[in-house]
């Protein structure tokens, strides 16, 4: 598994007020649930990178 890349990110504060529930709702960090839905995102569009295409998208 590669390391996490760690890098500051400007959001706007509503979206992340949603974010912020919605990642409660799924018992995820807002971190972790961004992180969720990039890589839902890339898988979708047909962008994950191989190594990552086997991992589990688990809860956590």
């Amino acid at each position: 598994m590669a390391g996490k890349k760690s890098f500051p990110l400007r959001i706007n504060a509503d979206i992340y007020q949603a974010i912020e529930m919605w990642a409660n709702d799924e018992l995820r960090s807002v971190n972790g649930h961004i992180e969720f839905l990039l890589r839902e995102a890339l898988k979708k569009a047909g962008r994950l990178p191989k190594n990552e295409s086997k991992r589990q998208t688990n809860k956590g």
